[in-house]
């Protein structure tokens, strides 16, 4: 069942994510110098998002 526009925020759906998906980490983690080729994909550092 749809919804009516009006009832959708003035600025759309945009939000914050809080949680990275993987690969978001992994470029996060290289930019800033923490990850490096070869590294473990798996059990990864937890990271915050870019403001």
């Amino acid at each position: 069942m749809s919804r009516h526009p009006s009832f959708s925020p003035p600025g759309g759906l945009i939000k914050k994510r809080n949680v990275l998906k993987r690969f978001e980490r992994v470029e996060l983690l290289r930019k800033r110098g923490q990850w490096k080729d070869g590294d473990r994909v798996v059990s990864l550092v937890k990271t915050k998002p870019e403001e």
